[in-house]
């Protein structure tokens, strides 16, 4: 079988419709705030989600440590999800750029207000100062699991009644918009900033958007400057996702149903498979097979996989994973679990 990659979303290539959009895109030096493109999609998504304004960014990274910069201070304590992805896939940038450490609340990636509060410090002078909480949807550790919006919700409202910030992780936002069959506006809406990827299920080669209300969006303007964050003639990535903005919304469903298939087979064929709410199905094996070997078998089979951990593997379903190949690519993983379990531990 050809090589079918399900290591991420943001393994896709541009369309030939989205590259033409970036070959034609109207261009300015987007530093002086003069790039026709860029502006058009900060607006397009601040409309999307309902927020004053929005800023395109180079990465989701920067897009979370922006938020973290204007919500907090140095010393300060972040309230997050187990497994979230400032905290894991970030590279420790929280430390290092903000100078924020990370509560975790909840288990799973989802959190209520119970784990809120029990995660929330006391006002002491000897405490770390709790500053912001942040919601991660959908949740990437956790095999793409949607907050429940009734959840999310309630945590945010509490939050602002205990006087913290709001910052929404919604790289994948998108996604859980489809699954929930809600409004972006909707799901955002509670939230102090939002965060939004286009690279990822879009399929966009470049960019997020930090979106939220003016004043902050405003400081966070020279916040990404001051990260080396300011791109000059951003026009022909602003193209590309403005382009999967307005075209690639919509088929998200189709990538949801191909990880339901996708899941089923591998449950088909003994793997323990965890929930599939979006595009991410996360299972695992047992030891001492390693996640990282069934990898490396997978990969000589034609199938790109991630392994998580030691025990847990993920795949992930994109515009460039036809359906029909994702399926037979099922067979291969299974394979090379089954390899993977009948070779002998090394002495």
């Amino acid at each position: 079988m050809h090589a079918v990659d399900l290591r991420s979303d943001t393994v896709t290539r541009p369309t030939p419709a989205m590259r033409r959009a970036m070959a034609e895109a109207e261009v300015g030096d987007d530093v002086y705030r003069e790039d026709p493109t860029v502006r058009a999609l900060e607006e397009r998504v601040a409309g999307l989600l309902g927020k004053d304004l929005a800023l395109f960014v180079p990465s989701g990274t920067m897009s979370n440590q922006l938020a973290l910069l204007l919500h907090t201070r140095p010393g300060d304590e972040v309230v997050v999800g187990d497994g979230a992805h400032c905290m894991l896939y970030e590279s420790g940038a929280a430390a290092a750029w903000a100078g924020v450490q990370l509560a975790i609340a909840g288990t799973g990636g989802l959190f209520d207000v119970a784990d809120l509060e029990r995660a929330v410090r006391p006002p002491e002078p000897w405490f770390p100062r709790t500053s912001l909480v942040t919601l991660e949807n959908t949740h990437n550790k956790a095999g793409g699991r949607v907050f429940p919006e009734a959840s999310a919700r309630a945590v945010a409202e509490r939050a602002r009644a205990l006087g913290l910030g709001t910052h929404l992780d919604g790289a994948r936002l998108w996604n859980a918009a489809v699954a929930l069959g809600a409004p972006e506006a909707r799901l955002a809406e509670p939230f102090d900033t939002v965060s939004v990827c286009f690279s990822k299920g879009l399929g966009a080669p470049v960019g997020s958007a930090l979106v939220g209300r003016r004043d902050l969006v405003e400081r966070a303007w020279r916040l990404r400057k001051m990260l080396g964050g300011g791109m000059r003639q951003a026009g022909v990535l602003a193209a590309a996702a403005l382009h999967a903005v307005e075209h690639h919304r919509a088929r998200l469903e189709e990538d949801h149903e191909t990880a339901r298939q996708l899941a089923a087979r591998l449950r088909d064929a003994g793997l323990p498979v965890g929930a599939v709410d979006t595009n991410i199905v996360v299972f695992t094996v047992e030891a001492p097979t390693t996640a990282a070997r069934v990898v490396e078998l997978a990969r000589r089979e034609g199938v790109l996989i991630g392994a998580m951990d030691a025990r847990t593997l993920r795949a992930v379903t994109h515009l460039d994973a036809e359906r029909g190949a994702v399926l037979e690519a099922a067979g291969a993983i299974a394979r090379a679990v089954a390899a993977a379990r009948e070779e002998r531990p090394a002495p």
